[in-house]
């Protein structure tokens, strides 16, 4: 009975670890905490933080859920509009919610103690705490992200060779295509003032 459970629950476990690496790896490491280190920055953002601090837990609660389930809504509208075809107003759609997705978890961040105070939510935080934790002691989980580490290895190696090839500078090519674009784009717009 074991095994055949195992074997049951081995695809699922394969496509939790994807989905959690792509996620924590590529998509909340690469571009939502670059976005909430520099939301974190704004100084309206910290006057709001604040603001936050004062409010009623009740309205962070409302608040709160409502950015979470939008956030969430929008992920799952983005793969299906990409699953049916329609790839760049799905990548447009994901891309849009990531700004979101920081700026909650920011608000997380700033009304912990608020949220926490809630029994039911401490106990859903707790769950997911801990499911993430079993996520991440799987074996499936270590071995992926060993090969991710190779991989992320590997294309660093030739990002470097790419950089040898295409030297900076004034005499870089890249420096030169950029020359040959504004050239090409000034040109354009003196054509078409004529």
């Amino acid at each position: 009975m074991k095994k055949i459970l195992y074997k049951i629950t081995l695809p699922l476990q394969y496509l939790l670890v994807f989905l959690f690496i792509v996620f924590e790896e590529f998509i909340w490491e690469g571009i939502a905490v670059p976005v909430g280190e520099y939301l974190r920055s704004l100084r309206l953002l910290q006057a709001l933080e604040r603001a936050v601090r004062k409010m009623n837990r009740y309205l962070i609660l409302v608040l709160f859920v409502l950015l979470f389930g939008g956030v969430e809504l929008a992920g799952v509208t983005a793969g299906i509009l990409i699953v049916q075809g329609m790839i760049l107003p799905g990548l447009l759609l994901y891309g849009l919610k990531i700004p979101i997705a920081a700026f909650t978890f920011w608000l997380f961040g700033v009304s912990r103690e608020q949220l926490l105070s809630f029994a039911w939510f401490a106990w859903a935080y707790e769950r997911i705490l801990a499911f993430l934790a079993w996520l991440k002691s799987s074996e499936i989980y270590r071995k992926s992200m060993a090969a991710v580490h190779r991989l992320k290895e590997e294309l660093r190696r030739i990002w470097q060779q790419i950089k040898v090839v295409l030297p900076a500078g004034e005499n870089g090519l890249l420096h030169r295509l950029k020359a040959l674009y504004r050239r090409v784009r000034d040109e354009l717009r003196r054509n078409r003032m004529r």
